[in-house]
């Protein structure tokens, strides 16, 4: 039996793994996705990315989970590299899942195509309160390309917005880079979130960065969770496993 903590993505919040962690738990594994600060509905967006890492460590530090696989989806790779240099001693494992995998010194968005830079300059710039909201058209299309458009609609609208300075703010990842933990990469193949090949794609641009790392793929798109939970639930086992 494992323990996994999912962290979820942009736009998402602990909910977004509801179905996988009910095919996790029929497995016999526990399963925990908390909420990152400034993240779902109703929640104050003004934070930062230390705010946002720092409320995942006092959520494994509040159950007293060790042991844990600790899974970061798209923008919480970032988030748990971070979580990782904080509590290393309380995990087993680190997954990321078509996750952002920095350099030292970079942010999220140094990390993204110039036309998705300009694009989420833009919807910050426009909003009134720095966050930013994924159009519906890029969701159905690049995020969750393996559903049909009722799917889309029903995802769609769990989503929430996004705050805009965890993706702007550089991280110091010294630490990380120098830690023993072991590392998996997970990648759905057709992810599309990310234009596919070596300048901006999740693998090998993100995966590469980590070294000697296990690599795990499953067909589907950025948001498999919502298409084929089970497939990625036993993917998820995969790739956290001793």
């Amino acid at each position: 039996m494992s323990t996994f903590v999912l962290v979820h993505g942009s736009w998402h919040d602990g909910s977004t793994w509801n179905a996988v962690i009910k095919h996790l738990e029929t497995k016999g594994h526990l399963a925990f996705a908390p909420t990152i600060a400034g993240h779902g509905k109703g929640a104050n967006k003004n934070v930062n990315h230390a705010q946002c890492t720092q409320s995942i460590v006092d959520y494994i530090v509040g159950k007293d989970l060790t042991d844990i696989v600790l899974l970061g989806h798209s923008f919480g790779g970032t988030v748990i590299a971070k979580v990782a240099e904080a509590i290393g001693d309380r995990i087993q494992r680190l997954i990321f899942f078509n996750a952002f995998v920095l350099n030292d010194g970079e942010s999220l968005r140094d990390n993204v195509p110039p036309d998705s830079q300009a694009l989420f300059d833009k919807l910050a710039e426009e909003s009134d309160d720095n966050t930013t909201m994924m159009p519906f058209e890029i969701w159905r299309e690049a995020f969750l390309n393996d559903a049909d458009l009722d799917l889309a609609k029903f995802s769609y609208a769990q989503l929430s917005s996004e705050p805009y300075q965890p993706w702007i703010d550089k991280l110091d990842l010294k630490q990380f880079y120098s830690l023993p933990i072991p590392k998996s990469y997970l990648y759905c193949t057709e992810d599309n979130s990310l234009p596919q090949g070596e300048q901006w794609g999740w693998h090998p641009k993100m995966s590469s960065r980590l070294g000697l790392f296990r690599f795990v793929q499953m067909p589907g798109s950025h948001e498999v969770m919502f298409s084929n939970p089970g497939g990625l639930a036993e993917k998820v086992i995969a790739a956290g496993r001793d």
